[in-house]
């Protein structure tokens, strides 16, 4: 139900208002106007006007509302323009000089998790940059599903990629797909929309249909990675990081995947 509500949403945004483009995000977040009106300490009735059409917005007054409703920068251009002002958010890759300093940090967090793997992707988790622990766990993986633009998502529950040496593949495979969907439900990316679909098609062994094999160390805080290698089986948790204060697109929308051994043996086998 989500889904198709985004994939609306993504296909319409172009000739929404201003006033369906801020009731689509409020819905999208479940507030009521009276809740944004309180968090954006302005009255029920004057953002009622807002959404209606009735009166317009301020620019102070959209980047006031899409801060309280934690709308991506991207998205934030978008209102703006729809407002009849400028996009104010700048999008560069990350190749550009301007973002060098972040670029360079990028490089210290992955080569200081050595030995254990780490991997920077966007948006649309693209690879963007990996360390040396990397390449090896990618063994076997078809070259198809190697070349660049590298979905690590793809790689990760494509048949013909990491899947079949995955042993917790049906757990694994729902954790990929429910954080897949809470991005969509946050986002309403229409590109992130398509690669559900693609994900959630891909065919499944009857082993992998059921979650199973739960390791109740974890208690449901963590789903860990468990990969077959050549040396033995590797068992992984990860963890997220992002950029705190981000006011580039394409900062806003990276973020790094760090790897860490879930067990004694795993840490042996990555540092060996």
């Amino acid at each position: 139900m989500e889904t198709a509500r985004a994939l609306h949403y993504v296909c319409a945004m172009q000739t929404l208002t201003i006033g369906h483009h801020l009731r689509e995000w409020r819905q999208r977040r479940r507030l009521s106007q009276l809740d944004l009106a309180l968090e954006a300490e302005i009255s029920t009735k004057h953002l009622s006007f807002l959404e209606t059409g009735r009166s317009q917005p301020s620019r102070e007054m959209v980047l006031r509302l899409v801060e309280h409703l934690d709308v991506p920068l991207r998205e934030r251009n978008v209102l703006l323009v729809a407002a009849g002002y400028a996009p104010m958010f700048p999008q560069r890759p990350l190749a550009d000089p301007a973002l060098e300093a972040a670029r360079r940090a990028v490089d210290l967090v992955l080569k200081g998790h050595e030995p254990y793997p780490a991997l920077a992707v966007d948006r649309h988790w693209t690879l963007l940059a990996h360390n040396a622990a990397v390449p090896p766990l990618l063994a076997g993986a078809d070259a198809a599903l190697l070349a660049p633009p590298v979905n690590v998502l793809r790689l990760s529950l494509h048949p013909k990629g990491l899947a079949p040496r995955i042993e917790n593949l049906g757990e694994w495979r729902a954790h990929i797909l429910t954080r897949l969907h809470q991005q969509i439900d946050a986002t309403a990316d229409a590109v992130l929309v398509k690669l559900m679909d693609e994900l959630a098609a891909y065919p499944v062994p009857a082993a992998a249909r059921h979650k199973g094999n739960v390791n109740p160390d974890y208690a449901g805080v963590v789903v860990p990675l468990r990969l077959r290698t050549d040396a033995g089986t590797l068992s992984l948790f990860s963890t997220t990081t992002i950029f705190g204060t981000p006011v580039d697109i394409t900062l806003s929308e990276l973020a790094i995947e760090s790897f860490f051994p879930a067990d004694a043996a795993s840490a042996d086998m990555l540092r060996g």
